[in-house]
């Protein structure tokens, strides 16, 4: 009885050994195994992460070169700005001196001359008719002389001032006339140098705007093609890790059945 009971012991111990090695292993290879799968699925996960973020990052350099290669020329904005001295004209051609064809009025003394000698001859005749004295026919014709004089020299003054003011409205007329082409000529000229200046003014601003817009459109995808690049660098990092966990668990799995199998063959039911 003492043997069987023996042989019952050892047969119970090896039945618990192999129960042992059997739980062992497969609480190993499940360690392992879980392991191994979820690095796969991970490092799976994070490969396409990884060319996502790269695709991304070349997309974005992409376009940064073409904006680059796409900017403006530098213009200068005042090329086309052109000399207006041309629209000053000369105006002398319009001066002259109205008061240099005044002339001396002469008519008035040949017609007191003419009427004098009428005057003297008529006197005479009549005295010669009546009989008067050489004296008295002096007397007449000096009187008929001065009369005469009277009259040709307010016939001559008036001459005379009719033409200092005709050679004075000439000469008001041609400096308004100066005057007013003076002013046409500083509007066009002002005018002129406004219109250009408005113009290169214009031409500038459009220049500024088009450089605003594109340094904001190279900076924005300057900042894509960074975070791409970061998450790529992330992605490949989690991904390395990953792959490095499914080594791991492979090596889980084996030192588990190693080690199991090493306890179960050093047992003593073994």
């Amino acid at each position: 009885m003492a043997v069987i009971s023996g042989a019952a012991v050892a047969l119970g111990a090896s039945a618990a050994a192999g129960t042992a090695i059997a739980v062992g292993v497969g609480a190993a290879a499940v360690s392992g195994a879980a392991g191994v799968v979820g690095g796969a699925i991970q490092s799976g996960q994070e490969h396409k992460a990884m060319r996502n973020a790269r695709d991304a990052k070349e997309i974005a350099a992409a376009k940064v070169k073409a904006l680059q290669d796409g900017r403006q020329d530098i213009i200068n904005p005042y090329a086309g700005v052109t000399d207006l001295s041309d629209m000053a004209k000369d105006l002398s051609s319009m001066m002259s001196n109205p008061f240099q064809s005044l002339g001396v009025a002469t008519q008035a003394a040949e017609i007191q001359a003419e009427e004098a000698d009428i005057s003297l001859a008529n006197t005479l005749d009549m005295l010669r008719a009546t009989g008067a004295s050489a004296g008295g026919a002096t007397a007449l014709a000096q009187a008929a002389l001065a009369s005469k004089k009277g009259v040709s020299s307010s016939i001559e003054q008036q001459e005379a001032q009719n033409e200092r003011l005709k050679a004075q409205g000439a000469q008001n007329l041609m400096q308004a006339q100066v005057t007013e082409q003076q002013r046409l000529q500083n509007i066009a000229i002002s005018e002129g140098q406004r219109t250009q200046q408005a113009d290169a003014q214009g031409k500038l601003f459009e220049f500024n705007a088009q450089e605003d817009r594109d340094n904001s459109d190279i900076s924005y995808n300057i900042a894509k093609e960074t975070g791409g690049a970061q998450r790529e660098a992330a992605a490949r990092s989690r991904r390395d890790n990953a792959t490095a966990g499914i080594f791991t668990g492979v090596g889980q799995v084996a030192s588990g059945i190693a080690s199991t199998a090493l306890t179960a063959g050093l047992s003593p039911g073994k």
